[in-house]
Formats: C-alpha cells, structure tokens, sequence
C-alpha cells in the first residue's frame, strides 16, 4: 500500500502562500513620464527648457527625450527663432499623435460625438456656426497683435505666426520674393503650423479649418489660401499669404457687417 503524501513542510507551505508585490516603475520610467507630462504641458519646448523646468542635467534630460522619441511618443519641430534671421531652426518638443493617444484622448472622442449627433440634429450649419463661435476667440485676441504690426503684410503674417507659436501650434513664417522677371506683386509670406490640437476633429470636420483659415484672411487683411493641413494628411498645416498689395484693415466686427470682400478666404481650398 503507498504511503499517503507527505504534508508539506512549513517552510515549503509558507513559500507557496508568500505572493510578490506587484514591481514598481524603475526610477527611469517616472523620470521619463515627468518629462512627457512637461512637455505635454509647456510644448513646444525645448531641451534645455525642459532641464531648467525639472532640475535635470542637460544630458539627462536629452536621453530620456531620445528615448520618448524613438518609441514615437514625442516628435521634434524646427521653430525659427524670432528676429534670428536665417539661423538654424531651434529643435522644440511636441508630443506625437500617438502620443497623445497614450496619455488618453477620450475628450475627443466625446467632442467628435457631440458634433456628429448636433450635425444629424441640425444639420452642417449648426457645426459650422460651433467652428465659428470656436475661433471667435482666437481672432479677438490676435487682432490687436495684428494691428499693432501696421498695414505690411509680411509684417501682420509674422505677428500671427507669433501669436500662434504661444498657443502652441508651433508657427514659423517665411517670406518668400519674387525674384526677376517675375513681378514683385507675387511676393509672398508662407505660414507653417507644425502642432494642431485639434487635429482628430478637423479631419473628420474640415470646417474647423476652412474657419481657420476665413480668420486668417480677416488677420492679416487679404485673401489667403491653405495648401496642406495635418489634418489632412500634411506636414504641417501651411497658408500661402500674398504680400504685392496693401492690407484691407478692418477690425474683425466690421469686416462681418460690410461683407468685406477679404471676408470670404478661399474656403474650399484644395486639400493634399
């Protein structure tokens, strides 16, 4: 007859009973989500603006922003440096797309619902009145920026390019002459958006660009036409700003009683 099994010892007893506690994150990995959050929060922003904000070593904090970027949690832009003329453009941080879906998006995911049940309600007019109401306020607080710049051109394109980098939508302008024998009334200022928060909804919505881009025309006093947008699968977002002819001034209010005709920006731009 077998001998029935032996009871384990209490050393053996108490060793299958011991769980482990669940592993804390490495001392790299908080360092890491600190600096994500910073940059989350003060982007575009610079390595050494993110050393001084945290207290790290220059070193240190470029290789946790070497390693956010490898695994595409963060993106580098180049930002022109204002007044610097043509140096090299400074290497600002930015989170990704995917990096924003790793911190969560579920607030647009709420927003793209919202305007999809207000869009079968009310129908398209209903979405383009919210997009409008949406960017009233950037134009009021750009506006007296704008005008303090005067009636050139170049010059309103750079301070709305100013104006949008503190907003985070990481703005350079470029201007570009025409050079002989083309006529200098084709001169023109370039403005390149390499961040846009809002990105998600206005692929699903180009009105929220095409409003973009109405407010734009009414800033900076001519017609303008946006040849690629994140949105749509671009770069960055750029405008092409004219500069052969006098800004049309005109605050925002009374360019919307008289139909000004630099009101209506090209609206049904083609898209990439």
């Amino acid at each position: 007859m077998s001998s029935p099994p032996s009871m384990p010892s209490r050393h053996a007893a108490a060793a299958e009973a011991f769980v482990a506690p669940p592993a804390l994150p490495d001392a790299d990995d908080r360092t890491r989500d600190r600096v994500l959050s910073a940059v989350l929060e003060n982007g575009p922003v610079s390595a050494a603006e993110l050393g001084d904000l945290l207290g790290f070593t220059p070193a240190a904090v470029r290789r946790h922003l070497d390693h956010l970027e490898r695994n595409g949690v963060i993106e580098v832009k180049r930002v022109a440096k204002a007044g610097s003329g043509a140096g090299r453009p400074a290497r600002r941080y930015v989170l990704s797309s995917q990096g924003q879906s790793t911190l969560g998006d579920d607030y647009l995911n709420i927003a793209s619902s919202a305007l999809r049940r207000l869009q079968e309600l009310a129908g398209e007019e209903a979405v383009r009145e919210y997009a409008e109401e949406r960017f009233s306020d950037m134009e009021r607080r750009y506006a007296p920026e704008v005008e303090a710049a005067g009636d050139d051109i170049t010059a309103r394109a750079m301070a709305l390019s100013k104006a949008l980098s503190r907003d985070r939508f990481v703005a350079s302008a470029h201007s570009i002459e025409a050079k002989s024998p083309l006529p200098a009334a084709l001169s023109s200022v370039q403005l390149c958006q390499g961040h846009c928060p809002i990105q998600r909804l206005a692929a699903e919505f180009p009105v929220f660009c095409d409003t973009e881009t109405k407010v734009f025309s009414r800033l900076v006093g001519v017609d303008v036409r946006r040849l690629s947008t994140l949105a749509q699968g671009g770069h960055v977002c750029t405008t092409h700003i004219p500069t052969g002819r006098p800004a049309a001034t005109a605050s925002p209010d009374v360019a919307e009683q008289s139909g000004s005709p630099y009101q209506e920006s090209n609206n049904q731009q083609e898209r990439p």
